[in-house]
């Protein structure tokens, strides 16, 4: 007994230690970034590494913001649009696309549902050719429908909703409609309020890849429409890279996205959970 209660103790000692050494290795690029966001560029660039600046540097900040040939307000502003749009029409879709997939067992459903797990295993950068063509096409280069459009479906967050609904109890279906309520009726009223886990997986999920889509924006966005990653991108040029403002503007770039995910992550371990995709 002894000798079991020992190892039981050893065991979860090195399962602490690996969970702290994981943790340090996830955290050290965030407090590489806060450091660099802070620090002068003689600190940054020096060949010795230094763990703390010998003092804080707030010149960084007021550098970002004062360049007006970048704009990182406006930047922020369209990033904001772009993702909290994309968001909304990709819940959306996806909510009704997954709950048709998940209720409606045919012949055609099978056939979208095989073409839906097969789109997921194509590049996204594959269709990034023929999306612009079509975009350019439309006229909408350098609008914000030309950035939301082409990527609010999504395959992905389809099949999240439809492993969800597979769960979802049909019992309190059949009891709306057995009191008068229609489909449409019953899937508003009853599927989608107790479904908020699962979208606010998705929503999170959609949101964080929106705000950090680089590919897509560097393409269509132009003066007008231009997105915080490739503002950021601005700051590496021929002529040299701007490390502490680069690294500034990226601190700034991700408060949104921690501020999503720290409110919203009880719903996206919840959605996790209840599609089943573990």
């Amino acid at each position: 007994m002894i000798v079991a209660s020992r190892r039981g103790r050893g065991l979860q000692a090195a399962r602490y230690a690996l969970l702290v050494l994981l943790s340090v290795l996830f955290l050290l690029p965030f407090y590489v970034l806060v450091r660099n966001a802070f620090a002068s560029n003689k600190l940054i660039t020096a060949p010795r590494w230094r763990w703390l600046p010998d003092q804080v540097n707030l010149d960084n900040l007021r550098a970002l913001f004062a360049q007006d040939n970048v704009g990182m307000v406006p930047a922020m502003w369209h990033s904001a649009v772009m993702a909290l749009s994309q968001t909304t029409l990709t819940v959306l879709i996806s909510l009704l696309a997954g709950y048709a997939l998940a209720r409606y067992d045919n012949r055609l459903s099978r056939i979208l549902l095989g073409f839906t797990l097969f789109t997921l295993m194509v590049p996204a950068s594959v269709t990034f050719i023929p999306m612009f063509v079509m975009t350019a096409q439309l006229g909408w280069i350098d609008s914000f429908r030309g950035l939301v459009v082409p990527g609010m479906f999504s395959a992905f967050a389809t099949y999240m909703f439809r492993q969800s609904f597979l769960g979802f109890p049909a019992d309190l279906e059949e009891a709306a409609m057995i009191d008068g309520a229609n489909p449409w009726a019953t899937f508003w009223r009853v599927v989608a309020p107790n479904s908020l886990g699962i979208v606010g997986a998705v929503g999170t999920i959609t949101f964080i890849g929106s705000w950090n889509a680089f590919l897509w924006p560097l393409l269509v966005a132009r003066e007008n429409t231009r997105t915080v990653q490739v503002t950021l991108s601005q700051f590496m040029t021929s002529q040299g890279v701007n490390y502490p403002v680069l690294f500034t503007g990226a601190l700034v770039a991700i408060i949104p996205v921690v501020g999503v995910f720290l409110f919203l992550q009880r719903y996206l371990v919840e959605g996790v959970e209840t599609s089943g995709m573990k």
